[in-house]
């Protein structure tokens, strides 16, 4: 069955994919959470974006605060949550003579509560910005939201209600969802304290994103992306181990490809599976990198057998983005992410982990007697000679764009992961770009990843670690009690979106600390 996602793009449905992917889904497991205290948002220049919390009551003294018009309180559930709110509504006062009108302002950050979503400018749609209005014509009332919601504070506001009466508040709390079981994640490594913080904070930011897929981010954009889910997964295998949930996602991308093959960047759940018109180059080659830990994960040798058709078409579509020299070129209609920076010239990292992916693809070959093997075997002897002859130089002993000579973070460090150099070599190369610190340098979450895994695969523990306290401990030290989507140390503000107040700062591919201290014993 066909479908049209737009003029351009055709979906062809595999039925049978799409089953299998509907049989594994499972409930969601819900906890309710009740609010922990009051709090007020205060300025305070070292913090990020200039705000910060600070707690004025225990919520035990809730009801102390009667509210009229134009007053309002600022609720703290003490951690990250995602779910669906309540609270209960009681008038004071004269019988209520007009509807009371709300406005409930949830917040990840204190900055969400602070500057007021008006003066949001950005480039995304503000409806992701998280805000409800309520008119609740009869008191007393037990407010339930039907909208879920991602937040740690919520500011509630009388806007308007009758001078004859005021309210007070009470039960405020939230009905979490989640399909992450604490019964099943393993248990946190013997490790440093602040390790086991890095840790706690990774695994409730997977928890988190969590939820009939594998989100991106339970506040923006609710999509499961290929990127945030290769990411996601290998970090699952060593906390929750829902393997069920990771096959789910790989034969909802398997069962939704377009009429070429290729699987889309990212996937809309409700209310019905439909891809993105978004296609991404490294994304589609995650594909196969998660299938290939999925299968290592499980000896799922079926749902290999079954995937690997579309798996192996994400290595012939990129294949066409190689030009006689067997380099990739870009492609206006086809081409990746890698990081949220414009300067990037991705030549080089889509090289790496192009012959990254192949040598994956290879051992998956092997394991099914593929006829795919040899020709596999090739293209990665040749692109890994088109790297080694056309984008190292000698002189500067760094990997460059065949085009602008363009030298960044993203290069040196997919080929390393590809195996380019040996070991040694490699580490040499890791650290030579340390010491030059290049102006195209990591954004992202998502690339601070992959310096980690390059660091770790020649070797050195240490400076991944490093890597991990700078850049992730810089979070805990900022305040984070879930990961975030962007983070800049020297630019707290950036947002490639126009503005701080749309990013979202519970994200999936920011939780692998947990994987790399699990996994490595850091």
């Amino acid at each position: 069955m066909n479908i049209q996602v737009n003029e351009d793009v055709i979906i062809k449905k595999n039925t049978a994919f799409l089953k299998k992917a509907e049989q594994l889904r499972k409930p969601l497991l819900h906890q309710e959470v009740t609010a922990k205290s009051i709090v007020e948002v205060e300025a305070d220049a070292s913090m990020i974006h200039g705000w910060k919390m600070r707690q004025i009551a225990p919520i035990s003294d809730l009801d102390n605060y009667v509210l009229g018009q134009g007053d309002s309180i600022t609720i703290d559930f003490g951690e990250h949550v995602v779910g669906f709110p309540s609270l209960s509504i009681l008038p004071i006062g004269s019988p209520p003579d007009a509807p009371l009108y709300l406005k409930l302002t949830f917040g990840e950050m204190p900055v969400e509560i602070a500057e007021p979503f008006a003066s949001y400018d950005g480039w995304l749609s503000k409806s992701w910005l998280q805000e409800a209005h309520y008119h609740v014509d009869v008191l007393p009332h037990t407010l339930d939201m039907a909208r879920r919601y991602s937040f740690r504070y919520v500011k509630i506001e009388v806007i308007d209600s009758s001078p004859k009466y005021k309210v007070a508040l009470q039960h405020v709390k939230i009905k979490t969802v989640s399909s992450a079981n604490p019964d099943t994640l393993k248990e946190a490594p013997t490790t440093s304290d602040f390790f086991q913080k890095l840790d706690y904070v990774s695994v409730k930011t997977l928890n988190d994103c969590m939820q009939d897929v594998f989100e991106d981010g339970p506040k923006r954009d609710r999509r499961l992306w290929l990127g945030d889910l290769y990411l996601q997964a290998q970090t699952n295998y060593e906390t929750f181990q829902n393997q069920d949930l990771v096959k789910r996602c790989l034969y909802l991308f398997a069962g939704l490809t377009d009429a070429d093959g290729r699987v889309a960047a990212n996937l809309f759940i409700e209310p019905e599976p439909i891809p993105d018109d978004t296609y991404l180059v490294d994304y589609a080659l995650y594909f196969m990198t998660t299938l290939h830990d999925y299968y290592h994960a499980t000896g799922d040798i079926d749902a290999l057998t079954e995937l690997w058709p579309v798996a192996l078409d994400q290595i012939r579509f990129a294949e066409t983005l190689l030009d006689e020299r067997y380099l990739a070129v870009e492609q206006p209609y086809w081409w990746a992410f890698m990081d949220w920076n414009d300067t990037l010239e991705k030549q080089v990292p889509v090289q790496g982990l192009f012959i990254f992916t192949l040598k994956q693809a290879i051992s998956l070959a092997k394991i099914l007697h593929s006829e795919s093997t040899e020709k596999l075997t090739t293209l990665l002897k040749n692109t890994t000679e088109a790297a080694k002859k056309h984008l190292w130089d000698s002189e500067q002993k760094l990997f460059v764009s065949s085009s602008s000579q363009q030298i960044s973070w993203h290069s040196q460090i997919w080929m390393v992961l590809a195996g380019i150099l040996p070991n040694e070599e490699a580490e040499a190369l890791l650290k030579r770009t340390q010491d030059l610190a290049p102006e195209i340098g990591l954004t992202t979450p998502f690339a601070h990843h992959f310096l980690v895994e390059a660091w770790l695969k020649v070797g050195n523990k240490e400076v991944a670690k490093q890597v991990l306290v700078g850049y992730w401990g810089d979070m805990l030290h900022q305040g984070a009690d879930t990961f975030w989507e962007l983070f800049k140390p020297n630019d707290l503000s950036f947002s490639p979106y126009g503005s701080h107040l749309i990013n979202s700062y519970c994200h999936a591919w920011s939780c692998t600390p947990a994987y790399f201290i699990r996994k490595y014993n850091l």
